[in-house]
This record gives structure tokens, C-alpha cells and sequence, in this order.
């Protein structure tokens, strides 16, 4: 009888070096996204805390509306597809992604929140953690299906260290650009880039908003009733991210068959959210919205809150300002959650964090990481309802979300899919 020993000794030894391998290039990116992010959030307050206390820069956006357009026109035409641009790098990989995309990133939405526009920071972190962990890649001469496993680690640092949350970080690499499957060869990257980015930011002593004591004492005891409550709810948030994505997508396709020049985009852009945000005589509705999102725990908010929210992250976004979606989905889901209180016998507070990242969940088409996004946020008592309302929404919000680049593994129910006019096949 053959002797299993060698071969058993061999194994090991190949994956402890795929193991020393990895985790040396994943606490290279963790330190690059990581230290990314935490200059970024830094700077993000102070642009946030400048523009609140001189509200007179509102007045401003077109003209930093034509900064950025002329910032992206003249020095990132390579980049400005941005997240998209990294959902293809992983698809189908052609070049390293230009280094320029982190400081153009980091700047552009900087400005956009400094002038008052309504976005977020996931898009800005995950460009900055993508494009220079892509960078390892051109220094180390990496294979190209290690690269790709490289992006996605970039991705999950990127996301994990600008929200605090490293488990919902390193599954939304895994998750985001293929919609129904999980790549499980880029796991462990992931997850270790990911952990260590939040630890690295941390360092620098940047936090995270605290959430947990808004929603525990509210999370009722598991029930067939409550559970149903909490999928209809799942309804609801699933067409609200379905609304914010076709709106975002709408509004830049009207600026782009409209306004040939594309520094003119945000100018023009930059002029209606002004005047709206003069119109509605408040500033809870621009920027990332996290004091209003914190109310939404707390008590009733205007029940077309989350309608303005969409409306005007689409006209900032869609005019081609740079930032994140997430954010602004947060704040969407969490009042839109908030006015459902009126209509669903379950607590307020619990509703609001269910929203926070159902809706998420629909429009980034990412229910797993959502889910646990959740429990790191809010705690694990509240993740069997968050967790159904993520599945609810990610199956009523269609399969077209924010990302354009995502690509369909399965359809998300038994009917021909078309993805770039090729039909999928019947699942």
C-alpha cells in the first residue's frame, strides 16, 4: 500500500506558502486602503463640518461641479467609469489601473461634498483600495488570475475600512461583480485585506459611526407574524433601491444625450441641486445625510424623506459628481424605513436598520454582505429580520442595480434573463 505521508506533507506545505503568500500581499493592501481611507474620512469631516458652518457654499456647486468636470475631462478620462471600471478590470483584465484614480477619487468627491452635493464614500474608498492594490501587481509581476483576486481584496479593504465593517467588507468583494455567485478562490485575500484595512484606519484613530444602542433594546421576539412583517417590509426596500438605481442611471443618460461637453455635466447639475436645496431651506438632504440616517433610529422623520434623498443623490450623481451611492442608500433605507413605522406594527428602530441595508442591498444586488453588515453594525439580535429583508429586497429590486458592470451568474428567478442582449439560460 502506497504511503499517503508525502503527498499529504506536499499539500500542506503548498498551502502554508499560499497562506504566507497571501498574507503578506493582503497586509500590503490593508495598509494602503486602510491608511487611503483614513485620510479620506478625515477629510471628508472637515469638508462636511466647513460647508455646514458657511452654508453659503451651496451656492458654489456649479462651480465645483465644473472643477471636478474639468478635473475628470483633462486628467481622468481613463478613469471615470470608476466602480464600473473595476467590475470589468475583474471580468475581462487589460491594463493596471491607473494610480492617478485614487487621488481623482479622493478629490473629486471632496469637492462634491464641500460644495454641497448629495453622495457618499464607498465609490471613493473601493476606487482607492482597487487601484493601488492593482499596484502590487505591476511591482510584483503577479499572474493574472492572481490579480483579479488582487482587485477584489482592494475592493473589500476599501469598503471594510471606510464603514467599520470588515466580515460585510470582505463578502461585498466577493459578491459585488457577479451577481448570484461568490468567487470562493478569492476568500481568504478578502477577508485578510479586509480585517486589516479596518484595523489599519482604526490606527490612525479614525472611527465609525456607533449604531447599536439605536436598535438592540428594539428587536422583538422571533415570530411567524413578525417575520412576514419583516419580508413585506423587504418589498418595500427592494423598489425603493430599484427607484434610486433607474434614477441615478436615467439622469446621467439625459446629461449625456444633452450636454456634449462633460465638465458641463456637473455644472449644470450643480445649478438644480443648489436651487432645490434653497427651495427646501435645509441642508439634511446633501452630503452623507448621517445625522438625519441617526434620527430615523430615534423617532417619526417626514415620510417623503427618502424621496428626497433619491432625488437628489440621482441629480448629483447622475451629473457625473464623484462619490458613493452606499451612503446616500443608508440614508434612503433608513427613513424610508422609518415612514413604514406608520403602516407595520414593528418597532420604529428596528424598521430604520433593516432599511439600512435592505435598500443597500437591492440596488448593489449584495444581500450576504448586507446581512452581515447588520449584525456589525446593530448587532446579531436583529439579523434574522435584516437578513429576510435583504433577501426580499435583493429579489424585488430586478436585476439592472447600481453597477452597471455586474455581470449575472444566475437570474434571480425562473424567467430568460438578458444580459448585454445574450439571453442566459433557464435556472
Amino acid at each position: 500500500m502506497k504511503n499517503p505521508l508525502p503527498a499529504l506533507l506536499t499539500e500542506y506545505r503548498l498551502l502554508l506558502l499560499y497562506l504566507g503568500r497571501w498574507l503578506l500581499l493582503g497586509a500590503g493592501v490593508a495598509l494602503l486602503a486602510g491608511t487611503a481611507s483614513a485620510g479620506f474620512l478625515v477629510a471628508l469631516d472637515w469638508a462636511t463640518n466647513w460647508r455646514e458652518a458657511h452654508v453659503w457654499m451651496i451656492a458654489l456647486l456649479p462651480v465645483g461641479g465644473l472643477l471636478v468636470g474639468l478635473l475628470y475631462h483633462y486628467l481622468g478620462r481613463s478613469v471615470e467609469a470608476g466602480n464600473n471600471l473595476l467590475l470589468d478590470e475583474i471580468h475581462h483584465p487589460r491594463a493596471v489601473l491607473p494610480l492617478r484614480m485614487a487621488p481623482l477619487v479622493l478629490l473629486g468627491t471632496v469637492l462634491t461634498h464641500l460644495f454641497g452635493g448629495s453622495a457618499g464614500r464607498e465609490g471613493t474608498a473601493v476606487q482607492m483600495g482597487a487601484s493601488l492594490a492593482d499596484q502590487l501587481h505591476r511591482r510584483l509581476g503577479l499572474h493574472r488570475r492572481e490579480r483579479r483576486i488582487l482587485l477584489i481584496a482592494g475592493i473589500s479593504a476599501g469598503f471594510a475600512s471606510v464603514f467599520g465593517t470588515p466580515l460585510a467588507g470582505a463578502v461585498f468583494g466577493l459578491e459585488v461583480f457577479f451577481l448570484g455567485r461568490l468567487r470562493y478562490d478569492a476568500i481568504l485575500p478578502a477577508f485578510l485585506a479586509a480585517a486589516g484595512a479596518d484595523l489599519v484606519t482604526r490606527a490612525w484613530g479614525v472611527g465609525h459611526t456607533a449604531y447599536p444602542h439605536l436598535l438592540v433594546p428594539a428587536v422583538p421576539p422571533l415570530s411567524v407574524q413578525n417575520l412576514l412583517l419583516a419580508a413585506v417590509a423587504g418589498v418595500a426596500f427592494g423598489l425603493g433601491g430599484r427607484l434610486f438605481a433607474e434614477a441615478t442611471h436615467a439622469v446621467g443618460r439625459f446629461y449625456k444625450s444633452r450636454v456634449s461637453w462633460p465638465p458641463l455635466r456637473p455644472a449644470l447639475g450643480g445649478v438644480v441641486v443648489a436651487a432645490l436645496v434653497w427651495a427646501l431651506g435645509t441642508t439634511d438632504y446633501i452630503g452623507l445625510g448621517v445625522p438625519t440616517i441617526v434620527a430615523a433610529f430615534q423617532g417619526p422623520l417626514v415620510p417623503y424623506a427618502f424621496a428626497l434623498k433619491i432625488l437628489l443623490t440621482a441629480l448629483t450623481l447622475g451629473a457625473s459628481f464623484k462619490g458613493g451611492e452606499v451612503t446616500p442608500l443608508f440614508f434612503v433605507g433608513a427613513t424610508l424605513g422609518n415612514a413604514l413605522a406608520w403602516l407595520l406594527p414593528l418597532p420604529l428602530p428596528l424598521l430604520a436598520g433593516m432599511g439600512f441595508v435592505a435598500v443597500f442591498a437591492g440596488a448593489a444586488n449584495t444581500p450576504l454582505a448586507c446581512t452581515l453588515m447588520a449584525m456589525e453594525l446593530f448587532g446579531n439580535e436583529c439579523g434574522l429580520y435584516a437578513g429576510l429583508a435583504c433577501v426580499v429586497s435583493y429579489l424585488f429590486s430586478g436585476h439592472r442595480g447600481i453597477y452597471s458592470a455586474q455581470v449575472i451568474g444566475e437570474p434571480k428567478h425562473r424567467r430568460w434573463v438578458r444580459q448585454q442582449g445574450k439571453p442566459l439560460r433557464e435556472v
